[in-house]
């Protein structure tokens, strides 16, 4: 919703998540990709060429800018300020990427990590709680945004999703300001025009939603609803901790109480006991064999 109220605007292009820097700054990590041409080894060898290289890795870093800026600029309508490249699992190179882009502007969203659990379920897992899958996301990814938006906060701009459909004009107003854009609060009608057409990316929204709506701010409770998923949610929030939630404007004995509260859903747990059950019995049949 926030990229496409963003592309309203005449001075900004986006895509659907072009995920283009993900494999270029991993090219100078020793972990994380698997290939047949032997990683590792890739890794040493560019190492070692940007030894060759005048200002060593800073050469290599610059060139992977240029490259990356000229495909935004392609990727463009003529004379734009801004290409927007939302990718969620950009959290992995996050602090990478600020340096990469130092005239860039950062924008973080947040959102109830409630909600985000419910979020992924309800659109990637068809209500199944299949969470295990998204670990990355809901763990590394969040600790990454977390330290990174702590660490650069006077360069970046944070949003909060509850907030922003609460107050759009008063928090667009806000974000438009960061970018040194005009904002017109028409951008606010004229959003659902916006048509992202990549194969990646949240387009239940899209589909659902002709206008900014509160409704899914309660949404989460009706999938979180019953003892097992309250009990892993209660774990993962005192994971994320008092003050990390806090840093991001959420209440941790807030959240927990509204988990506390939420009512029982006897089909959601019948329906996750038989998903453990099927778990274990191929855990079992995996170790026999």
């Amino acid at each position: 919703m926030l990229q496409r109220l963003l592309a309203v605007h005449k001075d900004i292009s986006t895509a659907s998540e072009p995920w283009i820097l993900l494999p270029y700054l991993y090219t100078l990590r020793k972990k994380g990709i698997s290939a047949e041409f032997e990683y590792k080894m890739m890794v040493d060898a560019i190492d070692d060429f940007c030894l060759q290289l005048p200002n060593g890795a800073d050469d290599y870093l610059a060139e992977i800018r240029e490259f990356a800026l000229r495909l935004y600029c392609k990727a463009s309508d003529n004379g734009v300020k801004y290409f927007l490249d939302k990718t969620p699992r950009y959290h992995l190179i996050i602090e990478e990427l600020m340096n990469l882009f130092p005239n860039g502007k950062f924008i973080f969203l947040w959102r109830n990590p409630l909600s985000v659990i419910a979020s992924i379920i309800d659109t990637w897992r068809e209500g199944k709680w299949e969470i295990d899958a998204y670990k990355i996301d809901l763990y590394r990814g969040l600790a990454n945004l977390i330290n990174a938006h702590n660490k650069y906060s006077l360069l970046a701009c944070s949003v909060n999703y509850e907030l922003l459909v609460n107050d759009p004009k008063n928090e667009l107003a806000r974000v438009f300001d960061y970018l040194d854009l005009h904002f017109d609060d028409q951008f606010i009608n004229d959003y659902t025009s916006v048509l992202l057409t990549g194969r990646m990316g949240d387009t239940e929204g899209h589909r659902k939603y002709k206008t900014i709506t509160k409704d899914p701010i309660e949404k989460w409770k009706h999938t979180i609803n019953n003892p097992f998923r309250k009990v892993w949610c209660r774990r993962y929030l005192r994971w994320i901790g008092k003050d990390r939630l806090s840093s991001i404007g959420y209440d941790l004995l807030v959240l927990l109480k509204e988990l506390d509260d939420v009512r029982f859903n006897q089909n959601a747990f019948l329906r996750d006991l038989m998903h453990i059950i099927k778990l274990n019995l191929k855990h079992l049949i995996n170790q026999g064999q």
